[in-house]
């Protein structure tokens, strides 16, 4: 019983020293990338579905890092069961934006409020955008959703002051309230932590994934773990077929 315990812990280790030096890795990856022009990087996520526990600290991790209100998710956990008992799996597949090479969201806004970055972030701009949800049924991922202004405690006597304080995302600072200035009533979705990456770190879905099984870096860089990891045998691509060329990949 005891070479069984020190077993699995060398083997735990292994498992450690392997994801830091991959999450090493990917900062250099991610440092090399931001000293090139905009356009010439083009961020890609990897996701290893061998690897996803479904324990949903990345979506817990997206909540928190973008203080999302009830309704807005960025990056669900979608359960999938396949067989019939007893040979019954489970899989659990993390489904943040794609942020396609032709996303098909930007081409029905009517207020041109959402766009492709040269370095291939879709993002929204609050300031423009109108709330006519034409680009949430125009996502053939379900990527997109919509800011109602709710609250985690309503229906309790009061809003708790912490459940106000503003979003940082892309950048700039969002107030919560009802005005052009903020998100609600806006449609929301992932960015990939741009306002992160921007300053050298790494999404936080990948920084707290607890499977190791969030990859992210420059896929327009060859020498990068992305790259490899997209040049894999095992690696797929949501909805291919719809050409959108999503750059979200999985790994089978």
């Amino acid at each position: 019983m005891g070479a069984i315990k020190n077993s699995r812990r060398r083997t735990m280790a292994i498992i450690d020293v392997q994801w830091t030096e991959a999450r090493v890795r990917m900062m250099e990856d991610l440092e090399r990338a931001l000293r090139k022009p905009i356009e010439k990087r083009r961020w890609a996520m990897v996701i290893d579905l061998g690897k996803c526990i479904g324990c949903t600290a990345c979506t817990t991790a997206c909540v928190a890092e973008n203080h999302l209100p009830p309704g807005v998710v960025y990056r669900p956990v979608i359960y999938e069961e396949t067989g019939k008992f007893p040979n019954v799996r489970a899989r659990f597949i993390p489904r943040p934006c794609m942020h396609c090479d032709h996303p098909p969201c930007t081409k029905v806004c009517p207020a041109i409020a959402t766009w492709k970055r040269p370095d291939g972030i879709v993002v929204v701009d609050y300031h423009k955008c109108i709330g006519c949800r034409y680009c949430i049924v125009a996502c053939p991922y379900s990527a997109r959703t919509f800011d109602k202004g709710y609250y985690w405690c309503d229906g309790t006597p009061e809003i708790p002051a912490y459940e106000k304080l503003p979003a940082f995302e892309y950048g700039k600072v969002w107030p919560r309230e009802k005005r052009e200035e903020s998100p609600v009533g806006n449609v929301r979705k992932c960015h990939f932590c741009m306002h992160r990456i921007d300053k050298g770190l790494l999404p936080a879905c990948m920084v707290t994934c607890l499977g190791d099984a969030t990859y992210f870096g420059d896929a327009n860089d060859p020498k990068s773990l992305v790259s490899e990891l997209i040049g894999s045998p095992r690696a797929v691509r949501l909805k291919e077929h719809m050409g959108t060329k999503p750059f979200v990949f999985y790994l089978i």
